[in-house]
């Protein structure tokens, strides 16, 4: 079961994979945690990340790709991975396939949590972090039990530059620019799955539970 996880930033693929992990014991594959696992390791791929990352340029597309794969080849990968964070265009997603051709591998699915930009906003904006430990807060959906003070240490809640509204309007700009895209290229090749973001985290859940069930069923036949 080799899937991709898509979505606009704030939709909830982060909790969903976690879910996913526990239900199916799948390895979560997020580009960015493996290539800071790449540099930490100080693997090949990880020195030659590192080169561009020290030099404040992005890492190439056949870079990453290439930690991709690596990490799809482990043996914990060997019955299916979550991918997570890539890909972000087409070029990406052309040259994703082409490797997974490579390797014999073929994407069963790609889950597109589906959440409107004035939802993702609203959710984004209102997550607050205690400075001490990062414990996360929503003002609206888990509010502390003291206004701007987390529950465990009493710290001072804050917000995250990347939370501020007018930076996620523009992540959000960049996603539908350059991301979204993706949806009619994966709907085209009869991969794509839409899953309603704006349930709760447990009917999503139970959403996707319920189209790999099908898919499966449908292998099966």
């Amino acid at each position: 079961m080799n899937l991709i996880l898509f979505g606009p930033p704030g939709a909830g693929k982060g909790t969903q994979a976690a879910r996913l992990q526990d239900d199916f014991r799948l390895p979560y594959v997020a580009t960015g945690d493996i290539l800071r696992a790449a540099v930490k390791d100080g693997t090949e791929l990880g020195r030659a990340a590192k080169a561009y990352m020290d030099a404040g340029d992005l890492v190439p597309d056949e870079l990453v790709i290439d930690l991709i794969v690596e990490r799809i080849s482990a043996d914990d990968s060997r019955d299916g991975f979550i991918l997570d964070g890539f890909p972000r265009n087409r070029a990406q997603a052309d040259a994703l396939g082409e490797a997974f051709d490579r390797l014999g591998r073929r994407i069963t699915a790609v889950l597109l949590i589906d959440v409107p930009d004035d939802d993702l906003v609203r959710r984004i904006t209102g997550r607050r972090v205690s400075a001490k430990t990062g414990r996360p807060y929503h003002v609206e959906t888990d509010p502390p039990k003291h206004e701007g003070r987390c529950d465990i240490d009493g710290s001072r809640l804050i917000q995250r530059d990347d939370d501020r509204p007018d930076v996620v309007r523009k992540r959000l700009e960049v996603y539908h620019r350059e991301t979204e895209p993706l949806i009619s290229y994966y709907d085209d090749k009869g991969l794509l799955r839409r899953v309603d973001g704006t349930r709760s985290p447990t009917e999503v859940h139970d959403h996707i539970r319920a189209v790999l069930a099908t898919l499966r069923l449908e292998e099966d036949l």
